[in-house]
């Protein structure tokens, strides 16, 4: 290029790269980004810079280096599948154009605190670490594809498009070799982060997503080696994370996920280590944890919307420990037909942490729903075993009835003697063994065959007779189960 072109501005780029050195076009009290009185001064065309970074010599024991602060860059920068040896840091710049680095290879690319509108990098290969810290994106930023070895800095970006374009940030099928580094992001629009893998951390802390009635954040498939924070994240659309890997912990302390008649958080098909749900408001939307396996599971019950998806859920640990009357509600927002894997997960739950009689309650509460998927006499004889012992779970409750029974039949054929079947070859009458003998189906006390009531104390001794098969039969079956849980 002919250097005599360049302005006085572009001559400083020029002479300052061999040499890495930074070239500052801003002021402490001016923002290098906008619009202000030194624009000339400060403008450099991208065509200038593409022949610095493909054509311009190095010099000999210099590190060659494009550092520029506070510039306003005209024209369109084209990158597409250049292959730069040079670092390449345009912060506080203003582009008036969207760069084009499709395919390009990079060693670093700086670009925190500009203003575009937009980015089209897909499968963009970069060495070292991608900064957008502090970026105003105008545009759709197309990052798919792209291989990043170190670091995605995203802290502070704020993503939008004018026209509404969907996604506002593609990262689908990304690569980042170190960690996603995004606290206090701004995305107007979805972001897309389907089948990406990131071999550190994510962290969203303080992020603010706002898509309503769509997908805020489509993050099916994603892999994460490390721990995904994203404390006191707003998000107003769909959280989609269907299939990720995520073997660490999904830390969602103090968030605000809202998808009024939608689902919020769909969280299906999943691997998680840990996955903390708590301390924040409750969900605005379906919760969809289905076909997921988690080891930790931290749910607060107040953060648990009106309707959750838990079927095939596998869980090892369930927090904070609550009482099983504040854990079964979720289990009957589902809307769909009954499944007892969900009740048999948390009971097994409640049994990981030595709490049995929690375990009982949801097995009770486990056939009680069942019992209306019977058909009519199924339920009559559940309603019998749930009211008699409560289906093994209350034994004491047979005591009582047999004792209640007893006492009325005591009492009535103590008022009343039944008359000797074979007068002067009978025992003496005691109202009380002869009751047991009739409650009783198995064991005899010889009262039973010794006398016969007549009149309405016969049909007595029928519902007795009758009783006692019931509550013997309930009785057994209750032990049964209890055993068979043992």
């Amino acid at each position: 290029m002919d250097t005599s072109e360049l302005t006085p501005a572009e001559t400083r780029v020029w002479h300052a790269f061999p040499r890495g050195e930074s070239v500052d076009f801003g002021t402490e009290d001016e923002d290098p980004a906008g619009d202000g009185p030194y624009v000339a001064e400060r403008t450099v065309r991208a065509r200038v810079l593409r022949a610095l970074l493909l054509k311009a010599a190095q010099e000999d024991g210099e590190i060659a280096a494009l550092k520029i602060n506070g510039a306003r860059i005209t024209g369109m920068l084209d990158l597409k599948y250049a292959s730069i040896d040079t670092a390449v840091q345009l912060s506080h710049c203003r582009f008036d154009s969207v760069p084009e680095l499709h395919g390009a290879q990079l060693r670093r690319l700086d670009l925190r605190s500009s203003v575009l509108p937009g980015l089209n990098a897909a499968a963009l290969r970069i060495e070292g670490a991608l900064e957008m810290r502090d970026c105003r994106m105008r545009g759709p930023v197309r990052l798919a594809g792209a291989q990043i070895s170190g670091a995605l800095v995203l802290e502070r970006a704020e993503f939008t498009a004018p026209d509404g374009s969907d996604p506002v940030l593609r990262l689908n099928q990304a690569s980042v070799g170190g960690d996603l580094w995004a606290p206090e992001i701004r995305a107007h629009g979805q972001i897309r982060l389907t089948g990406a893998s990131v071999a550190g951390r994510i962290n969203l802390q303080d992020a603010e997503f706002d898509n309503s009635n769509g997908i805020a954040l489509d993050a099916q498939n994603l892999t994460v080696q490390g721990h995904i924070r994203a404390r006191c994240l707003r998000a107003q659309g769909r959280i989609e994370l269907r299939g990720a890997h995520i073997p660490g912990r999904f830390d969602l302390f103090h968030a605000r996920l809202s998808n009024p008649g939608g689902t919020a958080l769909r969280a299906s098909s999943c691997v998680i280590g840990e996955l903390w749900i708590s301390h924040g408001d409750r969900i605005k939307g379906t919760l969809n944890l289905r076909r997921s396996h988690i080891e930790i599971l931290t749910l607060e019950p107040d953060m648990i919307p009106e309707r959750v998806l838990l079927s095939n859920l596998r869980y090892t640990v369930l927090t904070p420990h609550e009482p099983a009357e504040r854990r079964l509600p979720m289990l009957e927002r589902d809307g769909g037909p009954y499944e007892p894997h969900s009740y048999e997960q948390l009971m097994a739950a409640y049994r990981h942490v030595g709490d049995d009689d929690a375990a009982r309650l949801v097995q009770l509460a486990k056939l009680r729903r069942r019992r209306a998927t019977l058909v009519w006499y199924g339920r009559l004889w559940g309603y019998v075993q749930d009211a008699t012992v409560g289906y093994g779970f209350r034994p004491l409750r047979a005591a009582v009835w047999l004792l209640s029974v007893m006492a009325v039949g005591s009492i009535a054929f103590g008022l009343h003697h039944p008359r000797p079947v074979k007068a002067g070859e009978a025992p003496d009458f005691n109202p009380v063994f002869y009751t047991l003998d009739l409650l009783l189906p198995v064991i005899g006390f010889g009262q039973e065959s010794a006398f016969a009531p007549r009149g309405w104390y016969q049909w007595l001794s029928y519902v007795l007779i009758i009783t006692g098969w019931i509550l013997a039969t309930t009785i057994v079956t209750g032990v049964t189960r209890t055993v068979s849980r043992q």
